[in-house]
């Protein structure tokens, strides 16, 4: 086979055989395929989707590039939780220590951010001396013994998606249905997990941006997964505004923490009673919805998630004192108001344009090779329904230069529509 044959076959609209994907998968682990090739099979899916048969066998390759991960020296239920991305979204961190504290044990494989907004593993770099390079030795007992434990993906799991993940984002073509469900799903069955939540996010900070896109998305995964023997069920979520109040790395692990003290946003927590609910049914650890909800407020109304994470952190290489002092957590120098221009209600946020300013700040990656700045970000004092008085301060711009805060507050103003009639406010 000839990888520039099957990139042809691909643009023009041809479906590609089960062998000549397991091929070019195996090749490109390998480094025989060469990265411009690799792009431009990409870019070819993008434009021309794949059958349902194709992304199968897409993510079955994949999840079979490299080895497998063996969780049964975890002890109870084990579950694997995934968001398809969003701007704010720091769910994993409230999430996984309100079910660890439920008796749900979480191995979580995680990645770093796609395009403007840092990803799980870049937020929990800010705890000082954190690290996710983990022996799988250590990365087991840890998910055993405090009840989850958080990874960047190993060498040998996935090494395909891996490069792909990388690839993907730098070359325009991370919001392609075929490879964010190839993407997602070959790494949530290496991982291993009885129990597979799935947050599929819509609107104009997702990368499914309409509705209707979303539940295709959500129902191709959950037939991938079910198809290799998973329990999984996914949940459409709304992510036409940011999720929380925070935009940026540390920014949003304060947050998560506040969320963990019950003092946090509350769409934020809605949202991960609403995954957590999903992963203690699905578990068999809750009957209903209305007693898993109650269970999982338990453990923010006693402290007990807040314990977990903090056990996580200290598991982990990381100060778990800066669980209860967030100040430890990385601080920009250069702190901006963005002050409205006139009064009004917030009807309109632009989410993805608040996500681009903060990679403007450097709190994304514009290339794979980028550093993201843990300290900058945004911090939303108003959002959509918000009452707003001309010179009210909108937001806070978090920068790391005098002259990067200045032009956020020009970009972040622009994402921002204020009517004289307040917004209907759909509920949650």
């Amino acid at each position: 086979m000839l990888m520039s044959d099957l990139i042809l076959k691909k643009r023009d609209g041809g479906e590609l055989a089960t062998e000549e994907i397991n091929w070019m998968i195996q090749g490109y682990t390998n480094d025989e395929i060469p990265d411009y090739q690799m792009s431009a099979m990409c870019m070819a899916i993008y434009f021309q989707g794949m059958s349902d048969r194709e992304t199968l066998d897409l993510t079955m390759a994949m999840a079979d590039s490299g080895s497998k991960l063996d969780l049964s020296s975890v002890s109870g239920v084990k579950a694997d939780k995934h968001s398809t991305g969003g701007v704010g979204d720091k769910t994993s961190l409230v999430l996984c220590p309100m079910v660890a504290a439920c008796g749900v044990k979480m191995a979580k494989m995680s990645g770093r951010g796609l395009g403007h907004t840092g990803g799980t593993i870049d937020k929990l770099e800010s705890f000082p001396g954190f690290t996710t390079v983990l022996s799988m030795k250590a990365f087991l007992h840890i998910a055993d013994a405090v009840g989850f434990s958080i990874a960047g993906q190993t060498a040998d799991l996935c090494p395909a998606d891996k490069k792909l993940y990388a690839l993907r984002d730098v070359t325009g073509t991370v919001p392609s249905r075929p490879l964010i469900v190839s993407s997602i799903m070959s790494k949530k069955l290496a991982a291993g997990a009885d129990v597979i939540v799935l947050d599929v996010k819509t609107g104009s900070g997702a990368f499914m941006h309409s509705e209707a896109d979303a539940f295709v998305l959500a129902r191709e995964m959950v037939a991938v997964g079910r198809s290799a023997g998973k329990k999984v069920v996914a949940v459409v979520t709304d992510m036409d505004e940011p999720l929380g109040h925070t935009v940026g790395n540390a920014l949003e692990v304060k947050e998560a923490i506040a969320t963990l003290k019950g003092e946090g946003a509350r769409d934020l927590l809605e949202l991960c009673l609403t995954l957590g609910s999903e992963i203690l049914m699905a578990g068999g650890l809750a009957e209903d919805e209305k007693s898993a909800r109650e269970a999982l407020g338990e453990t923010v109304r006693s402290g007990a998630a807040l314990a977990k994470l903090a056990a996580f952190v200290k598991a982990q290489g990381g100060d778990e004192r800066a669980v209860y002092d967030p100040s430890m957590l990385p601080q920009a120098p250069i702190v901006l108001d963005v002050p409205a221009l006139k009064t009004g209600y917030v009807s309109h946020m632009d989410a993805e344009g608040v996500g681009l300013v903060s990679l403007h700040l450097g709190g994304g990656r514009a290339t794979k090779d980028s550093k993201v700045d843990l300290a900058v970000g945004i911090v939303l004092n108003k959002k959509v329904g918000d009452k707003v008085s001309e010179g009210e301060s909108l937001a806070k711009i978090h920068a790391r230069t005098q002259e990067a805060a200045e032009k956020a507050v020009e970009l972040l103003r622009t994402c921002y529509t204020i009517s004289e009639k307040e917004p209907e406010m759909t509920p949650f």
